[in-house]
């Protein structure tokens, strides 16, 4: 497809991809900018079908991490409450719960800096206890290992998320605990080991327009870039640092959602926290600029989500179809007649 000259070429998935180049799209008129990522969407999916997780918290709270936007750091003095990493049979029936909802993912997630050996065995049996329930596996269980990611590889698990959550050159000013360097060695190891990767970042923890280009320039230079991108509009949470940011309005994570559909267009495009601040207006234009999944169910690690029959009721006035996703094996051209 050619395309304008007023546009800024897009060349997803190489080293040469910079942030100014990501700034230059993100400075798009916003019709524009809709326009490109919806044909690039299209020619890559099927724009009609929406891929729906649900996220479990199978280990909560007493982190000994201090990223500024988390209420599971046991830095800050919060609500949250502590739980021990959860029973396999208790999220194996969570899962099967999902299942009934309309999941087809469940991802699970440990409030831990790294996974430790000594947790592995039973993290395994949950994995495998998952994939018995005929939903795919996602876990985040903080630093990953080459031969920890071969494991969980080994039990089933499909997709591996490792969020990098803003540029390397902010990272510094919300977390100290972890280098940038770690998380990227991590996505290479689950990469490595076979696993689907699942990575992307929170936008409004006060970080500027260049950092979230930087960081979506990161995700696209990653060799592969990440099969799954989630994007989170931050929800402040009373006790942390971060509680009383300035908040990004819902425009900014629409255009986030559309640039990322061009640099990475064969990625599900995730929407993730603070939806429950979204009209059902802007959710709908971040499904047209190219999100095709989100987290489902009323309830995230820590925070709200919309309730299941509030989803139901916007998928059906959208036309959008729940269920499993597949990238188009054919291209836009051919297909562009098959409704006619």
């Amino acid at each position: 497809m050619a395309i304008d000259p007023v546009v800024p070429a897009v060349q997803p998935n190489i080293q040469s991809q910079t942030t100014e180049n990501v700034l230059a799209l993100f400075a798009l008129p916003f019709n524009d900018l809709l326009h490109k990522a919806h044909e690039v969407y299209r020619r890559h999916w099927d724009v009609n079908t929406v891929q729906l997780s649900t996220l479990l918290s199978i280990k909560t709270g007493n982190c000994v991490e201090d990223c500024k936007y988390c209420a599971q750091s046991r830095h800050y003095s919060t609500s949250i409450e502590i739980t021990p990493l959860m029973e396999t049979e208790d999220v194996r029936a969570a899962a099967r719960q999902a299942k009934a909802a309309g999941a087809s993912r469940l991802c699970m997630g440990a409030a831990w800096r790294a996974l430790q050996n000594r947790n592995l065995e039973k993290i395994m049996s949950i994995i495998r206890n998952v994939k018995e329930e005929g939903l795919e596996a996602c876990a985040t269980l903080g630093s990953l290992t080459a031969a920890q990611a071969t494991s969980l590889k080994n039990s089933g698990l499909d997709y591996y998320n490792h969020n990098i959550d803003t540029s390397e050159e902010y990272y510094s000013k919300i977390i100290s605990t972890r280098p940038f360097s770690e998380r990227l060695r991590s996505l290479q190891n689950a990469h490595a080991a076979g696993l689907k990767v699942c990575s992307g970042g929170i936008i409004g923890i006060g970080e500027s327009r260049t950092d979230r280009a930087a960081m979506l320039a990161s995700l696209a230079r990653l060799q592969p870039p990440p099969e799954s991108v989630p994007l989170n509009m931050f929800v402040p949470i009373p006790g942390t640092p971060l509680a009383d940011v300035e908040r990004v309005k819902p425009l900014e994570l629409v255009r986030t959602v559309a640039v990322t559909r061009l640099l990475m267009p064969g990625a599900q495009v995730r929407l993730s926290a603070g939806r429950t601040d979204l009209s059902d207006e802007a959710q709908a234009l971040c499904f047209f600029a190219g999100a095709n999944s989100l987290f489902y169910g009323d309830r995230l690690l820590t925070t709200d989500n919309p309730v299941e029959k509030k989803d139901w009721v916007l998928f059906a006035e959208l036309g959008l179809r729940p269920g499993p996703i597949e990238k188009r094996t054919t291209s836009y051209e051919e297909r562009r007649g098959d409704a006619t």
